[in-house]
């Protein structure tokens, strides 16, 4: 029988066509979909927004939403940013072991974003050189300041509503931007060949209203690295910020050098002169009267500014010491109520996670003292600012846990012979509060915008600083900017005298002097107010600055010093030091420790001395620098006196060149350690030697002989005095014992040094070519006179000890003037 099929068949080809007419659509449908998403990509050849920006993306709104698609990164710029200015500061954040400490600025500029086509650049804009616009140089200094393009992104999308483009950034933290990352004196130094990409990467991108940070990994080859050599690389990680500078600059208030103050400079081609002008102009808050309070400020009454300067304490920051922080902060406001503001600078804690878990001491908006855990004895105030203005937009002051050691330290080493609060390795918490409330002021003033004036504490008559009524007044310093620390000078039974310095007389001044608002006015038009505060008080030692010197030339404006005297201040310093060294086993003893604590404080008690040393050793080849005008009378540059060079020798002589022996105190030495002394005395005696024996020393003192005659210290002068101490056995024909022996020997080195080597050094104050000056010929015959001498002392001397070392010195001295 046959079996029909075409039923079942006829249902296979129905079940066929509708799946055929199924794929069909649905082809169709895809064609039409690609069709249109190419249609869609073809009107700006770009991918749409949602497949950039996927549903799967983490975004973080702010000043750009930061958009963070697996391991991409991107930035969504609102057209309304493109063309404003931007600061981009970077830091070393965490820092390879051997590569110093995280936090310092690694470099600062300013950016732009542009978009061109469908590239957005990232150009670094200069303020370095500027004129008018009004002006018709100002085209000439436009074209010859182009501004360079820092990086290139492609477009990847357009938001849906057209007002923002989208940028991948993962290249600009990976690459090798210099400005970015490790600044070039460390490429250098350790050899750094290029960035390896596999090991850097981005740690986090956060947006803020005002600012972008951004954290990122580098990792450096490198031929020399600073530690960990196996490795052959450097790893930081860095950390930039970039912030938006305002809309409308703040007024400038131009510097002047007669008060200290941290300032920025433009070569200005637009000035009324015939050559180009670097005009400077002051970083400092905005602080402005509010409209409704002019005439009470034009009354003389204080008014409070219509922003504050507020200062939070990181939520890191151990309870008991907040307060002291505070309160450091707020010693401030009598300074700005010689502005003219009450309530100017407040300090504040932070909301709790509860109450607002978006606050971070990351943005921009706040100023916040943080708290590091960290082993580095220090603490500092940078800020940030605007360079078109001077404007100080925020700052972090840096509060690095063992700043308390430090403090310990200098407390102890300055005061606990007359103090017993500082007796001890361990202070209580209202003594080491009043030190933390010191530096906390100390680097606030930083923050305001005050470098430090270490021409202030020269302000005080040494003994005044033994008076109770006099420093309980005027504290240590007329400002807490110097390195005026603790009082050294006040001897046992100077009862209730101060121990350090507060807000001082200086310090008001200069805040009233760059902040008190001159209504009505502005720019250049202040100046002659300015002058007028400045001028009234000229002269007067109580409102002097003196500017911080690396390689001192000035002894008026020394670190660590106190008073108007060097050789009397070290003097009672010595002495307190002599009354301090036979406590130390008792004042630092603690059942079941170690001696540590002993090492160290005596190591203190010896970097003091050093310290006296130097404040002394400065005044010879000195010359007072005091920062005058032309409507000024009298010299800016003035030698130190003949009389005061030569104390300040004799001083030498008698206090380090002849044998410190109560620094010797066996009873210590054998519990710190094996050996040392011989070698510490010798070391503490080379450094002040050498630090008188200085190429550009010698050559100011020469020049002073040149000038000024009969009224100077001549260098011959200071050679015979160096000499008659150094060699004094020589004349009695005494023992010499090894200290002097190991004296009378560096002596003899520097001689050489001096007649063989150049000067050296980048930061030479005094510049002198010294093979072309009388400073070999005087080293020449400075050797001459000691061969002499020794070869005859040596046949006088009954001891053979120092007959051998005479006979040798003269041997290296036959050796040094005939090398042959």
């Amino acid at each position: 029988m046959k079996i029909k099929m075409y039923p079942i068949l006829a249902f296979a080809f129905s079940v066929m066509t509708v799946v055929s007419c199924a794929s069909t659509k649905q082809a169709k449908k895809g064609a039409a979909s690609a069709s249109s998403e190419k249609e869609e990509k073809s009107k700006n050849g770009l991918k749409p927004y949602d497949k950039v920006i996927t549903k799967d993306a983490i975004s973080d709104a702010g000043l750009f939403t930061v958009h963070k698609v697996d391991d991409d990164y991107f930035y969504e710029i609102p057209d309304s940013l493109f063309n404003r200015e931007m600061l981009m500061v970077s830091r070393i954040a965490k820092t390879a072991t051997g590569l110093g400490f995280g936090g310092g600025k690694a470099n600062t500029e300013v950016l732009r974003w542009e978009k061109k086509d469908k590239k957005v650049l990232l150009r670094v804009v200069s303020h370095q050189i500027v004129a008018a616009d009004s002006l018709p140089i100002h085209e000439a200094v436009t074209n010859s300041n182009f501004e360079p393009v820092l990086f290139s992104f492609d477009v990847k999308a357009i938001s849906k509503d057209s007002t923002k483009t989208v940028i991948q950034v993962n290249d600009l933290y990976s690459d090798d931007v210099q400005s970015l990352g490790l600044p070039g004196y460390y490429r250098e130094e350790y050899k750094v060949s290029s960035v390896d990409k596999g090991r850097s990467y981005i740690e986090s991108l956060k947006s803020y209203p005002l600012n972008i940070e951004a954290r990122h990994v580098k990792t450096y080859n490198s031929k020399n690295p600073p530690s960990n050599e196996s490795v052959g690389s450097i790893t930081v990680e860095m950390n930039a910020s970039m912030v938006l500078l305002p809309k409308e600059p703040m007024e400038r208030r131009y510097f002047d050098e007669r008060v200290g103050w941290f300032a920025r400079g433009q070569v200005d081609y637009g000035l009324d002169a015939q050559e180009s002008k670097t005009v400077r102009y002051l970083d400092r808050w905005r602080l402005e009267v509010k409209p409704e309070d002019v005439e009470k400020f034009k009354a003389g009454e204080l008014v409070e500014p219509k922003k504050q300067i507020v200062y939070y304490i990181d939520r890191a920051t151990p309870e008991k010491w907040r307060p002291y922080i505070k309160q450091g902060i707020e010693d401030w406001q009598v300074a700005f109520e010689a502005a003219g503001f009450k309530n100017a600078i407040i300090a504040k804690d932070p909301p709790s996670k509860e109450e607002d878990p978006e606050w971070s001491p990351e943005d921009v908006r706040y100023s916040v003292v943080r708290y590091l855990a960290s082993p580095i004895p220090n603490a500092n105030g940078p800020h940030v600012s605007d360079p078109r203005s001077g404007e100080i937009l925020e700052s972090d002051i840096n509060w690095y846990h063992n700043v308390m050691t430090l403090l310990r330290n200098w407390y102890f080493v300055q005061t606990a012979a007359i103090n017993p609060d500082a007796r001890g390795v361990a202070f209580k918490d209202e003594i080491m509060g009043r030190l933390i409330r010191f530096v906390s002021s100390h680097e606030v003033g930083h923050t305001l915008g005050l470098p430090h004036n270490m021409g202030s504490s020269v302000a005080y008559p040494v003994d005044s600083l033994r008076s109770k009524s006099f420093t309980e007044k005027y504290g240590t310093a007329p400002s807490i900017m110097d390195y005026a620390r603790f009082n050294y000078i006040a001897q046992p039974g100077d009862e209730g005298v101060s121990m350090m310095p507060n807000i001082g007389i200086y310090d008001k001044y200069a805040i009233k002097w760059g902040y008190r608002p001159i209504l009505d006015k502005e720019g250049k038009e202040e100046k002659p107010i300015l002058d007028e505060w400045i001028l009234e008080h000229a002269g007067d030692p109580m409102y002097r600055f003196g500017a911080q010197q690396w390689e001192v030339v000035d002894p008026s404006a020394q670190t660590e010093d106190l008073g108007d005297d060097a050789v009397k201040a070290s003097n009672y310093g010595i002495e307190n030091l002599k009354r301090i060294v036979p406590n130390l086993i008792t004042w630092t003893a603690e059942d079941g420790k170690n001696y540590d604590d002993l090492e160290t404080l005596y190591g203190q008690v010896l970097g003091q001395f050093n310290r006296y040393m130097g404040h002394v050793s400065n005044n010879i080849g000195g010359v007072y620098e005091y920062y005058k005008t032309y409507d000024q009378e009298g010299p800016v540059f003035i030698p130190v006196p003949k009389e005061r060079q030569k104390e300040s020798m004799a001083f030498l002589n008698e206090q380090l060149f002849e044998t410190p022996e109560w620094m010797i105190d066996t009873e210590i030495l054998n519990r710190i350690e094996h050996d040392g002394m011989v070698e510490r005395i010798r070391s503490t005696q080379s450094r002040t030697l050498n630090n008188v024996l200085d190429f550009g020393r010698m050559a100011r003192i020469i020049e002073n002989e040149t000038l000024n005659g009969n009224e100077a210290y001549t260098l011959t002068a200071m050679m015979d005095d160096l000499r008659n101490g150094i060699f004094s056995e020589l004349r009695r024909g005494a023992k010499i014992d090894t200290y002097r022996r190991n004296l009378q020997r560096a002596y003899v080195d520097r001689l050489e040094y001096l007649l063989t080597k150049e000067q050296e050094g980048r930061r030479n104050a005094t510049d002198v070519n010294v093979s072309q000056s009388d400073i070999r010929a005087i080293a020449r015959a400075e050797l001459n006179t000691l061969q002499r001498l020794t070869a005859s002392a040596a046949n006088r001397t009954g001891d053979s000890l120092s007959r051998y070392h005479l006979q040798d010195l003269n041997k290296r001295i036959d050796l040094i003037l005939d090398p042959r």
